[in-house]
């Protein structure tokens, strides 16, 4: 069986971080370990949610794997709250990561600006994580964050490219960009192969609302594709589907909620995509 360790927080009520990606990677047939960095009554899109850091938990989590041996195919990372756990990631990477595939989903930045909390040293400390990754999935005002490059909202074919060959110039052999859309109509995923030097892209018809938490699920999903074997392409393809199979799955609710999206119904959907 296939084995993935993801590092991110978890909130006990919201669809975002461990609670959309645990589940869909167990769904998609993988043993899924944890390394949670912290506990919130509700994901940030709430007012007065709660936060309990569990930065302290995280070394002497992998103490405790070193000791019992344990190997993983994949290590995936999401949203780290402090620059102390991107050290604890990059630990995790260099200890785990070895022999598997590592993810990094630099959780830190939307709509050009940087999340509540981060400092402006962060991006820069986030690169360097991304440098120890094979593959790199941000949003584009992530991208813009850790290359220093001005965040734009109109951007060319061509310029989406030349930001990804700037991403993997950081390290990463990989680097996808989501959330891209070209024409205003379809939305979805750019990507960039440097050891092919190859561009590639995957687009569905956008859907009428965006929700929280969907960039969580489409690098859950992209993992766990890959860890089963599909190829670059087609896990772009996979995770793309089924995020505009969620939020299509929500809007059909007549009184669907908006703080995340209904992507346990749609998992027959992903498993059926994923060949499972």
């Amino acid at each position: 069986m296939k084995k993935v360790v993801t590092m991110q927080d978890i909130s006990c009520v919201g669809k975002c971080s461990l609670t959309v990606a645990l589940p869909i990677l167990s769904a998609m047939g993988i043993e899924t370990a944890v390394i949670p960095t912290a506990v919130l009554s509700t994901h940030t899109m709430f007012q007065g949610f709660t936060f309990h850091d569990l930065t302290k938990e995280i070394v002497p989590i992998m103490e405790h794997w070193k000791k019992e041996g344990f190997r993983f195919d994949a290590v995936y990372t999401g949203y780290l709250g402090s620059l102390e756990q991107l050290d604890c990631a990059a630990a995790l990477f260099d200890e785990f990561g070895k022999d598997g595939l590592k993810i990094v989903d630099p959780c830190m930045a939307d709509a050009g600006k940087l999340y509540a909390g981060f400092s402006e040293q962060f991006p820069k400390e986030m690169a360097k994580l991304c440098a120890k990754a094979d593959i790199i999935c941000p949003n584009l005002t992530e991208a813009s964050f850790l290359l220093g490059i001005p965040y734009v909202t109109s951007y060319s074919e061509d310029d989406i490219r030349e930001v990804l060959k700037k991403l993997t110039d950081l390290g990463a052999e990989k680097a996808v960009i989501t959330g891209v859309s070209l024409d205003g109509v379809r939305l979805g995923a750019y990507a960039y192969d440097s050891s092919e030097d190859r561009y590639l892209s995957y687009f569905t018809e956008r859907e009428a609302q965006q929700f929280h938490g969907t960039g969580d699920i489409w690098a859950s999903t992209m993992c766990g594709a890959l860890v089963n074997g599909k190829s670059f392409d087609e896990a772009v393809a996979i995770a793309c589907d089924y995020v505009k199979e969620c939020i299509h799955i929500t809007l059909k609710e007549e009184h669907h909620n908006t703080y995340g999206v209904n992507f346990e119904e749609a998992i027959p959907f992903l498993l059926k995509q994923s060949g499972k």
